[in-house]
């Protein structure tokens, strides 16, 4: 018997959420193989597969529409994704030099007993906000996770 998910079940395989999922559907990015005899979306272990490629490709840092093309098989190439790579890690390092400049600077007022500014402290709060890359990680590491998990589901069964 073939196993099939539903979205409640992608939702909380992916960490997505049922309304990004059914929007990706609307958009028809990523749709179901099937539906129940109820209507329900049911996702096989291919669509799983689609959804892990797509997310990767979101990881990169592509737009959705970008992702579509991809998935199209439009004219990108490897060294093309890598490139918007290396783009978004050069953006990353220099987001977290600001965010260092400005610690550092506010450290220093600290130190020397100087009152930081509010707008200082926004303009801080701001930075480290933008900065804040770890969630993405932890949630594509969780995501690689319990794909694995899945995966040795799917092969004992």
């Amino acid at each position: 018997m073939k196993q099939h998910w539903k979205i409640g079940d992608i939702a909380k395989l992916t960490g997505l959420t049922v309304r990004t999922l059914r929007f990706y559907d609307q958009i028809e990015l990523f749709s179901p193989s099937g539906y129940s005899d109820s209507g329900h979306r049911l996702y096989n272990e291919s669509d799983i597969k689609q959804l892990h490629h797509i997310l990767s490709l979101k990881d990169l840092g592509l737009s959705l529409e970008e992702i579509q093309l991809v998935l199209k098989g439009d004219t990108w190439t490897p060294s093309d994704i890598v490139d918007i790579q290396i783009d978004r890690v050069r953006k990353n390092i220099k987001t977290q030099q600001k965010l260092l400049a400005e610690l550092e600077r506010v450290a220093e007022q600290m130190n020397c007993q100087e009152p930081t500014s509010v707008a200082e402290f926004i303009s801080l709060l701001e930075t480290m906000k933008m900065s804040h890359e770890k969630y993405i990680i932890e949630h594509r590491l969780n995501w690689e996770q319990n794909f694995d998990k899945l995966g040795n589901f799917l092969n004992k069964n």
